[in-house]
């Protein structure tokens, strides 16, 4: 952590962290969910707002101050994921652009050709690819999770990739369990019987710095209110795949990527949000270098606390009598994300009990409907806790006392 900047001082650029409920300081482990927002994010979109806003490709000054202010942050955007800036995209939210990825990518399928999604997966990166299928005839194939650890089966993706399968939709982290797949090899699985690669990396982009090129995938889509920005869809897409893209789009409207994928007046306020929180966290960073260099250093020194962090949280909550964790434990490729259950008690009790020592945690199925039907916890849901870059190791033990408190009941 000596590369970056102290827990102490990234906890002092977030306000949301001056809250008290019942008298205590609130303890934020819903990051999975959405992060808080550090004040220089909420500063940029105020700015914006107040000083800059107008549509986009005018003559006058601040409709080319909103030129410039997106150009800047599909830059930064870029720098974040490994791309290029004329390869990212912005929308909603990840599910609706996925959405029109597929519609555009649907348009050159034919019935009986192959898709395959996960069982681990977010409904974001399986359900738009299904209702894909049901609208043109395509065969959807579902690559199996291991119940015991939490991870994809590789033997079963190995059948399910085979030739016929257009699109593999691969989660690069389990937003329930935390597991991080190895995108890289299913990608070159993938890629070696002719698939396009669409990957969900909106757990994975909160946790470690992406890299698109690296992993060789062809599409990749993120929310920046996932890493202390607003909410906030963001597409990357191999430039000519965009390009080659059969979009619905407005007869006026640019065809040329990334405004392709992007219909009507886009958010933004939103968007130099997300660019602003792409420049939080590059500004953690000591010394020099360009924006992905720092950037890269934030997420490895973020990424190794964030393990610190796991393993007493893994530790205390496995000592526990009748609490049941899921997913792979410390040591294993995984985020900071934990996902448990406590005998007898639904996961929404739970929640509750925490939020009145003033412990917010997320509770339910988090849209990861299969892989917590396949846990056995359909309709009781799971408890789960997530660490940010303001955690600290005391929010933890909190944590880990009230659960130990309501396990006692």
């Amino acid at each position: 952590m000596s590369s970056i900047a102290g827990v102490a001082e990234i906890r002092s650029h977030f306000p949301a962290l001056e809250r008290r409920h019942n008298g205590l300081a609130v303890a934020y482990f819903d990051g999975p969910g959405g992060t808080q927002v550090p004040g220089a994010v909420a500063a940029a979109v105020n700015d914006y707002l107040l000083r800059h806003n107008a549509n986009t490709h005018w003559t006058f000054p601040s409709s080319r101050e909103t030129d410039a202010a997106l150009a800047d942050s599909r830059a930064a955007l870029a720098d974040w994921l490994g791309g290029a800036p004329e390869e990212i995209v912005f929308g909603a939210n990840m599910t609706t652009l996925t959405f029109h990825l597929g519609r555009a990518l649907g348009r050159g399928w034919r019935p009986g050709d192959i898709v395959a999604v996960t069982e681990l997966d977010h409904h974001a990166n399986s359900d738009p690819w299904r209702e894909l299928a049901r609208e043109r005839g395509l065969e959807v194939r579902t690559i199996r999770m291991r119940r015991a650890d939490g991870r994809l089966d590789a033997d079963d993706a190995a059948l399910k990739l085979t030739a016929g399968v257009r699109l593999l939709a691969l989660g690069a982290a389990s937003n329930a369990l935390g597991t991080i797949n190895d995108v890289a090899q299913l990608t070159a699985q993938a890629h070696a019987v002719g698939a396009r690669v669409f990957i969900d990396g909106v757990h994975y982009a909160a946790h470690q710095m992406p890299d698109v090129r690296a992993w060789d995938c062809d599409f990749f889509a993120c929310s920046a209110y996932k890493f202390y920005g607003p909410h906030v869809g963001v597409l990357w897409g191999r430039r000519e795949l965009l390009a080659a893209l059969d979009a619905p789009k407005l007869a006026p409207a640019s065809r040329e990527p990334p405004e392709l994928l992007e219909t009507g007046t886009l958010n933004h306020e939103g968007i130099v949000g997300a660019g602003a929180a792409v420049d939080f966290l590059a500004g953690l960073a000591g010394g020099g270098g360009t924006r992905r260099a720092r950037l890269a250093r934030v997420s490895q020194a973020l990424h190794e606390r964030g393990e610190e962090l796991l393993r007493q949280l893994w530790s205390g909550l496995s000592g526990i009598g009748g609490v049941e964790l899921y997913g792979p434990p410390p040591g294993s490729a995984r985020t900071a994300t934990v996902s448990f259950a406590v005998s007898g008690r639904d996961s929404a009790a739970v929640a509750a009990a925490l939020a009145e020592r003033a412990v917010f945690v997320s509770h339910g199925d988090f849209y990861a409907t299969t892989a917590v039907r396949i846990l056995g916890h359909e309709r009781d849901g799971l408890v789960r806790a997530g660490c940010a870059a303001y955690t600290t190791a005391e929010e933890v033990a909190r944590l880990i006392e009230g659960v130990r408190a309501i396990a006692r009941g």
